[in-house]
């Protein structure tokens, strides 16, 4: 099974259609992905030279409606005794740095989009239901990401370390490679994972799932997907699409439940004072202490909820649309997987949307 879409008078897919139009042309969904970062970066880099260009460091960064710098802070950059802002100039060469390297991948996006192949071929070649193909794709993100998680290693222990409000210092920081407490988080209290409340449990944390990420990576690359997997899984585009929403869904919550509750990782010297969750319609999260206005915390905690609530929708969607279901209809009508819905199901399935 494809990804489909409507498609025009004239037989293509609409324009509206998005990357969907692209699923079978490997070349042209490169470029859209390659602009795509670049978009994103472009995004990192004008926003933090917007907010270095109304840096106040008389007063606290959650009150001035700053959302990158307070992130830059935490991992040291620009401060002096007490966590106090120095020096804004860290700042500045971030964004430059991100706005620089998004002219780059524009101009791979836009050669990929216009100039270089439709389809990828030789060893770059791939299709959708390749299952082994899939797996070496898959190694190869999974690769990427622990190399980003054993950054933020490298830059703790060798790279001037990071901020500690415990000791309102920056400092290298040694991990704990105790495997039983690091995993122990997994198991914690209310908190869960938001719960550590030390540097060396959460650069500990990062040299574990690095190393984790990094193996798995080579072990999908190396290997195939065994016959079980194949039969489990589908493995189609919109597939691919509904487990990655899946996923970022459940990092958005996570990442809801880091900034709202844990003073640690997001201290309050930068992103205002911790929350709770109110509802008026609909859930909230609001600051503990009263603050000028809605603090850093507030903004990212919030904009993570919401992302990820839409993120499950999506994922949902594309899963339901992978395993056959047809929305127009109401009922399974592709078989997916070795199997389609009985009479029965269909039945049911549009009696319930009825």
């Amino acid at each position: 099974m494809t990804t489909s879409v409507a498609t025009s008078a004239a037989g293509s897919p609409p324009w509206w259609a998005g990357n969907a139009r692209l699923v079978n042309l490997s070349g042209r969904l490169l470029g859209a992905h390659v602009a795509h970062a670049g978009l994103i970066v472009l995004w990192a880099g004008l926003i933090t030279l917007f907010e270095v260009s109304r840096l106040d460091t008389a007063r606290p960064l959650y009150e001035q409606g700053f959302i990158l710098l307070p992130n830059l802070a935490r991992l040291g950059y620009g401060l002096g005794d007490g966590g106090t802002i120095v020096d804004g100039h860290p700042y500045f060469v971030v964004g430059a740095v991100h706005l620089i390297s998004s002219a780059f991948l524009g101009f791979g996006g836009i050669f990929h989009t216009l100039k270089g192949p439709e389809t990828l071929g030789g060893s770059y070649a791939y299709d959708w239901s390749d299952g082994d193909k899939m797996t070496q794709i898959l190694g190869s993100h999974l690769v990427l990401l622990g190399g980003g998680a054993l950054l933020l290693v490298a830059k703790a222990m060798l790279l001037g370390g990071l901020y500690d409000p415990l000791t309102q210092s920056v400092h290298t920081v040694t991990p704990n490679t105790n495997p039983a407490e690091i995993f122990g988080y997994l198991f914690a209290g209310k908190f869960w994972l938001a719960g550590v409340d030390n540097l060396e449990d959460v650069v500990g944390g990062h040299l574990y799932i690095g190393i984790v990420l990094i193996l798995g990576g080579l072990w999908h690359i190396s290997s195939k997907p065994a016959a079980w997997v194949k039969q489990l899984f589908v493995f189609s585009g919109e597939a691919y699409l509904a487990y990655s929403l899946g996923a970022l869904s459940l990092m958005a919550f996570v990442a809801t439940l880091f900034v709202s509750v844990n003073s640690l990782v997001f201290p309050t010297d930068f992103f205002g004072p911790t929350l709770t969750i109110e509802f008026d319609r609909v859930p909230y999260f609001v600051s503990t202490s009263p603050v000028d206005g809605y603090s850093s915390r507030e903004w990212l905690a919030n904009a993570h909820f919401w992302l990820g609530f839409f993120f499950l929708q999506g994922h949902l969607w594309h899963a339901l649309r992978a395993a056959g279901f047809n929305f127009n209809q109401g009922q399974v009508t592709e078989n997916v997987g070795g199997r389609v819905a009985a009479p029965t199901e269909q039945m049911a399935i549009s009696q319930l949307k009825g």
